[in-house]
């Protein structure tokens, strides 16, 4: 067996690192991945001219909520926007604007530095003055659910009885903090997590124009760390990139991002199959050693059983598995399907899920991984 390497290293930013996330921006409403339930909405609203005077967007954290909202913004300001297709032309001077950030017409504030009454007084005292160049001045506030009581009570006046040149567009990642009479005034929308099949094409796209190659583990790990965040993947991918190989392997990917060897996560998945709660424990013994996060490992092997779920209930998801996963890999989930009833492969995901539901409530940080694995392994 290979020996197993466990690091954490950390790239700083410098002025040559990849920044993915802001170079592959979207800048039209086509190139926005994974809400495609949002782009349609807006874009028939721009097509008939019926903008609201107050949005809400809401959703996990590097979904495309700023983005989209700026794109409303410059498609709404575009002076020469194509009817049939409300894309913004990108080519005008209001576009270029708005695209920078720079634009007279568009106004950017972050609730979480920004979020006391006297900014969202000058924000309303603003919005009365007509616009300087374009049809509409937009107000894009982020993490709006910062804001103090005060100063939703004062936002709330201007969304009550808002001039009809002004579009808000408010973002959040906690929408149960927004109240709702603010809430009820806007026209909601929710960003929902990138799915795994989008970030993988999106991922692919990125590296063909970047000139690299990645490999299918790699991909599958970009799309596990990121948790459904485009942001992150392409944030996470950047360094990868910035490290200037080639070919952007999934033993890289572990061994950048601190996450455990292949070939651990497959011995503790073994040891469950096996019912080897001893074996687990040792293994178990091994990450604490290696300094990794207990918290990482439960999510690989949560992985790891969710995919041999779904090939127990479908067969058919083995094509779909190797996309993610080396034809090694897949073959040995394959193989896990057929070693277990498909009750006893739900029982072990309850018994992970449960203890990634209950890891802070330890003193001991690796103690709800030693249980999960036992119990899995102990399991009737």
């Amino acid at each position: 067996m290979p020996k197993r390497r466990f690091c954490r290293i950390i790239i700083s930013m410098s002025a040559n690192e990849v920044v993915l996330y802001r170079k592959y921006r979207p800048q039209s409403f086509e190139e926005v991945k994974g809400q495609d339930h949002i782009v349609l909405a807006l874009t028939r609203a721009l097509k008939i001219n019926r903008l609201a005077h107050a949005y809400l967007f809401a959703g996990p954290f590097g979904t495309g909520k700023t983005t989209v909202a700026r794109l409303l913004a410059k498609a709404a300001a575009c002076a020469f926007s194509e009817t049939e297709t409300a894309r913004p032309c990108n080519h005008c001077e209001n576009c270029k604007e708005f695209s920078s950030g720079r634009a007279f017409d568009l106004t950017e504030l972050d609730a979480a530095s920004s979020r006391g009454i006297d900014e969202i007084r000058a924000l309303r005292e603003a919005a009365e003055f007509t616009p300087l160049k374009s049809k509409y001045k937009v107000y894009i506030i982020d993490e709006v659910h910062m804001l103090t009581k005060e100063a939703f009570n004062a936002l709330l006046k201007t969304l009550e009885e808002p001039p009809g040149h002004v579009i808000f567009i408010l973002a959040t990642t906690e929408l149960v903090k927004v109240p709702e009479t603010i809430v009820s005034r806007c026209q909601k929308f929710i960003f929902r997590k990138i799915s795994e099949e989008v970030m993988r094409e999106a991922l692919l796209k990125i590296a063909e124009k970047e000139k690299v190659k990645i490999d299918a583990e790699a991909l599958g790990l970009l799309t596990l760390f990121s948790d459904g965040s485009f942001r992150d993947a392409q944030s996470m991918f950047g360094q990868l990139i910035s490290l200037g190989n080639q070919k952007i392997t999934g033993e890289e990917t572990r061994f950048l991002f601190g996450a455990p060897a292949a070939d651990l996560v497959r011995d503790l998945t073994e040891a469950i199959l096996k019912k080897n709660a001893e074996k687990t424990i040792k293994l178990v013994q091994e990450t604490i050693k290696e300094g990794i996060d207990p918290q990482l490992v439960l999510k690989f092997i949560l992985r790891d059983f969710r995919n041999i779920f779904l090939l127990k209930i479908n067969p058919a998801y083995q094509t779909a598995l190797e996309k993610s996963f080396s034809k090694d890999a897949a073959d040995f989930l394959k193989q896990g399907s057929g070693r277990l009833e498909s009750a006893e492969a739900e029982n072990i995901l309850k018994i992970i899920l449960e203890a990634q539901s209950n890891r802070r409530l330890s003193y001991l940080p690796h103690l709800h991984l030693e249980m999960a694995v036992a119990k899995a392994a102990l399991r009737e």
